[in-house]
């Protein structure tokens, strides 16, 4: 795609649809000359340039990157109008694309009915998932993954609900057994299960946690706002297909959230949250005087505890899925690239005596650290954090980010450490980019290096 050119057609369009009303003059007060501008934007340009480079593939660090230059456009053409998809009324053009795009999720994770909108976030869409599950089991506490996002002993603590980590095995995936000796004490109505942990990109036993349902009366949310596009690869040919069953799972647990502003090639902030039930509405329930009047349909501000939404966020995902659909043949392409280089990684590491794995990817986080003389935790996490400071000073920098592991973690994955402090920072590299499977190889080998003279 041309962007620039791209970018020209979107201002034009909105310009063509703007000259269907009477013109008018812009007010004096609105008035910027260019001159003004121009020295605004250019400091405005050149604080732009404090940032890492998110766009490059030796960029392996945080869960950042891009957007599509669809979603760009997109985003851009619609912002020019600037329809709010709280209400018909605001956005009726964007509110009919995110019901479009919403459903597309839906039939992705297998959903046969679905009440669902977009968010600002994976944040805001968990919020709401857990505010639903605190009115169908009031009173009852919410368990979750020790490995879980933060964001559910915080979302906890906003409603009210009483939160209760499980603890996790050597893979970082949420143990049953532990889960089950909680459930027995019937106090937790609402089980969170992550496709996907933000640290290492841990999927928990889903299909397996649905027996569990039966015989406690629990309601399951899956948090899949990392990992949920990876449901395309779920028993796929390849060294990129991965088990089925948890991702099919899904389609029988009561929620699930997912974020396009990782997988989904959005710019932020873009989440969504999906119900399985619809008739969980009812709980949204709210009216406003000024606000839904235009039309009987149910406006998205009716099922969504956020008021003002971009529309903007909305086109963006819908011009996105027009080109790159959420299916093994469209997005699924792009995250097999990343999962194949993630696999490759690994197996790099694995032959290397300067590195070793810290645990083998299920998704495309790569977990590893530099092998230490003496081998202890305090030796791992001073030699992690050197790479990770050393490698961004250099003059062929790589951008790698760290992740800090429990003693009895770190010890349950390799017990020939010495455990001399309660933990250590291991390097963490998320090849979300698919052009990252073309680096692999350099940025394995500018890490040896790292270590070699660190």
């Amino acid at each position: 795609m041309d962007l620039n050119h791209w970018l020209g057609r979107a201002t034009e369009a909105v310009q063509e649809w703007a000259d269907r009303f009477a013109p008018f003059q812009p007010h004096p007060a609105l008035h910027v000359d260019d001159d003004r501008f121009a020295a605004a934007f250019q400091e405005f340009a050149g604080r732009l340039g404090d940032n890492y480079p998110f766009f490059h593939p030796h960029y392996a660090g945080q869960m950042l990157k891009p957007p599509h230059p669809a979603a760009v456009v997109g985003y851009l053409t619609a912002m020019l109008i600037n329809p709010n998809n709280h209400a018909l009324d605001g956005g009726p053009a964007t509110a009919r694309m995110e019901r479009e795009v919403v459903a597309q999720l839906a039939a992705m994770f297998g959903y046969d009915t679905h009440l669902g909108h977009l968010t600002t976030s994976g944040t805001i869409a968990n919020l709401e998932a857990l505010f639903v599950a605190r009115e169908l089991h009031p009173g009852r506490a919410v368990a979750y993954s020790a490995d879980a996002h933060y964001t559910h002993g915080r979302m906890c603590h906003v409603l009210g609900v009483e939160g209760r980590p499980v603890p996790t095995d050597d893979r970082g995936r949420m143990r049953l057994d532990a889960l089950e000796d909680l459930l027995r004490g019937g106090e937790v109505g609402t089980v969170v299960l992550t496709a996907g942990t933000t640290g290492l990109g841990a999927v928990d036993p889903v299909h397996e946690a649905l027996a569990l349902r039966e015989r406690y009366g629990v309601r399951l949310h899956v948090d899949a706002a990392y990992g949920g596009f990876f449901t395309l690869l779920a028993g796929a040919e390849g060294p990129e297909g991965i088990p089925a069953d948890p991702w099919r799972a899904i389609a029988e647990c009561d929620s699930v959230v997912i974020d396009p502003h990782k997988h989904g090639l959005q710019p932020y902030g873009c989440g969504a949250v999906l119900f399985r039930d619809p008739e969980v509405g009812r709980f949204y329930l709210h009216d406003s005087p000024y606000t839904y009047f235009t039309s009987s349909e149910l406006h998205l501000g009716e099922i969504s505890l956020e008021c003002s939404r971009a529309g903007a966020a909305a086109a963006a995902l819908w011009l996105t899925f027009q080109l790159l659909p959420p299916t093994p043949a469209g997005l699924g392409r792009v995250l097999a690239a990343g999962r194949r280089a993630a696999l490759r990684w690994s197996e790099l590491i694995t032959a290397s005596d300067l590195l070793e794995l810290y645990q083998q990817p299920e998704l495309d986080i790569v977990s590893y650290f530099p092998a230490t003389g003496p081998a202890t935790l305090s030796a791992v996490d001073e030699a992690s954090a050197r790479v990770l400071t050393d490698g961004m000073k250099s003059d062929d920098p790589v951008f790698l980010s760290t992740l800090k592991a429990g003693r009895e973690a770190f010890t349950a994955r390799h017990p020939r450490i010495t455990a001399d402090t309660d933990g250590a920072r291991v390097l963490r590299s998320v090849l979300m980019k698919p052009e990252s499977e073309h680096h692999v190889e350099h940025l394995h080998a500018r890490v040896e290096k790292l270590v070699r003279t660190s």
